[in-house]
């Protein structure tokens, strides 16, 4: 299973040096700060981990992004690539080797230097069987990683070295032409080995079970508790480009709440819900963010037998109307999808037709009772059902328990179905679906960077992440020689996702039902806060709070 970037896959060209632009240490533009620097951020949902191996939601990516350095950094939305560790990279003519000089200054915020080892380490610890990281397979570009993770090959075996302290070679299965964003990702960041293997079970379990490399640390993590803080690191290497002291999270589920306290300035920025954005859209606090954040609606084929039917799954999605959804249940400005994958996650090599549109599958996201009635009947006669009765599982923040209740309140308009809603804080709700014990479920999905492959790929039969059971040899082939043989050719591989978007709608292997926006306020005086709307939402290294 493979991923490919926003970038226009094409074979890399001769051997080349890539001086990347190190991160500027102060705006471009003169700015007076305020005395304090400390900036209050809100959060939905609780912090799940601090283990980079271990994480699979975006708030632990988040996190992550903030506390630790990789090779690389992300900006202007995520399109631009800037050396962290990194100070210069060589790639082969075939594509297929880095070679990567670091840093000879970074550490971890307990002291100690930062080498080429702790990348070696930090790879062979997430490919390792043992660690089971759900994310392992992004590392499938890397030469031998997939049979390291199948245990079919040693740790040793893996397609990285540490040529000395400050040099590292990684070479990979083919060429890859994202791979430099990819390496911008947390899953690819540094672990400092001593202190993992210190901590054992207990690494990255609270913020006292781990170390940093990053512009902060992260303090008052408990593992449980609901705020937590991003300290500055004065080990970070380019400290001096740090303006916030702090950044102080606090997870505030209920918007109302969120609205008191940040009209108290007791928070800078808020969630809001539906009911509250036309009374502050417009406002010079009112930020609209834009992002390739898709939700769904999964049916488990293992655990309810009518799911394996295509004219049940086919009946379940004509009966939820999408634009009633977004327009008067979230009311956020989240729109309703064109299929599975969200708009803006690339464009046509040939015409630039957004990826969503040119696989849009009309019977897939749309709205039609009669015909979910007609189609359900006919399910029912295929399997010998006479009725379904399931449990959708949502998040228990606002948002959650809205499009809960509202899937509910639609599926019981078709004959013979009773839903029931079980809420759930996030990380019991990521623990259910990752052991499958679930029926109904509203499932996201933000992409790591903005191609389709990001969003296919789930649903591949041996993925990690498909866990309702939907299998298409055709599918997984499609996908395949995307990933294969055509990755070196731009319109046919994109051709090819393509089909495979349509397929998994023409056979309603989910439900698409919005691409989420997040409406909030934002303190006016908090400047510089880089957002990436296709990859891990905030890197706050070079923000600060203007007078």
């Amino acid at each position: 299973m493979k991923i490919k970037q926003f970038l226009a896959i094409t074979a890399v060209a001769a051997l080349s040096t890539i001086a990347l632009a190190t991160v500027s240490a102060t705006p471009s533009y003169a700015a007076k700060y305020a005395a304090k620097q400390d900036l209050n951020w809100t959060e939905a949902q609780e912090l799940a981990t601090n283990d980079l191996a271990k994480a699979t939601d975006t708030e632990s990516f988040n996190v992550l992004l903030n506390t630790q350095s990789g090779l690389y950094r992300l900006k202007d939305s995520g399109h631009k690539i800037v050396n962290d560790l990194a100070t210069s990279t060589k790639i082969s003519k075939d594509g297929k080797t880095y070679v990567v000089k670091l840093r000879h200054d970074a550490k971890w915020s307990n002291g100690d230097a930062l080498t080429a080892n702790d990348f070696v380490y930090s790879w062979q610890r997430t490919l390792d069987p043992k660690t089971a990281s759900q994310d392992a397979f992004y590392m499938y570009q890397v030469e031998n990683a997939e049979a390291v993770n199948k245990g079919q090959k040693p740790l040793s075996a893996l397609g990285i070295k540490a040529d000395n302290k400050y040099q590292l070679t990684i070479k990979l299965t083919k060429p890859v032409s994202y791979f430099q964003k990819l390496l911008a990702w947390p899953l690819f960041f540094p672990v400092n080995k001593g202190v993992a293997e210190k901590e054992g079970t207990k690494f990255g379990t609270s913020a006292a079970n781990n170390v940093y490399s990053g512009a902060f640390k992260l303090t008052g993590w408990t593992g449980t508790n609901n705020k937590w803080t991003l300290a500055k690191n004065k080990q970070y290497w380019d400290k001096k480009s740090v303006h916030l002291n702090k950044i102080n999270e606090t997870v505030i589920k209920d918007p109302a709440t969120g609205l008191n306290e940040y009209q108290s300035h007791a928070v800078d920025e808020t969630v809001l819900s539906g009911t509250q954005v036309a009374n502050f859209k417009g406002k010079p606090d009112f930020v609209s963010r834009k992002s390739s954040n898709g939700y769904r609606l999964d049916l488990n084929q293992k655990k309810v037998k009518a799911f394996q039917n295509v004219n049940v799954r086919k009946a379940f999605s004509l009966a939820l109307n999408r634009d009633n959804l977004v327009k008067n249940v979230l009311s956020d400005g989240s729109v309703a999808p064109k299929g599975f994958a969200p708009v803006g996650l690339g464009t046509s090599p040939k015409g630039g037709q957004d990826f969503a549109k040119e696989a849009y599958v009309k019977s897939g996201v749309t709205y039609n009772l009669a015909e979910a009635k007609q189609l359900l009947k006919k399910g029912y006669k295929e399997t010998g059902e006479k009725s379904i009765s399931t449990e959708v599982l949502t998040t228990d923040d606002a948002s959650g328990k809205a499009v809960g209740e509202y899937i509910q309140s639609q599926l019981d308009k078709l004959p013979g179905v009773k839903v029931s809603v079980v809420n759930l804080p996030k990380t019991a709700q990521l623990a259910r679906e990752k052991s499958g014990d679930f029926q109904l479920l509203v499932g996201g999905w933000q992409s790591v960077f903005a191609d389709p492959i990001n969003f296919l790929d789930i649903w591949e039969s041996n993925s990690p992440y498909n866990f309702s059971g939907w299998k298409s040899n055709q599918y997984n082939q499609l996908l395949a020689d995307a990933e294969g043989k055509l990755a070196n050719d731009p319109s046919a591989r994109w051709q090819n996702l393509v089909k495979a978007e349509k397929l998994l709608l023409n056979d309603q292997a989910t439900i698409p039902l919005f691409q989420k926006v997040q409406a909030q306020l934002l303190n006016s005086n908090v400047k510089d806060a880089n957002y990436n709307p296709s990859g891990v939402p905030y890197d706050w290294k070079n923000t600060y709070i203007a007078k």
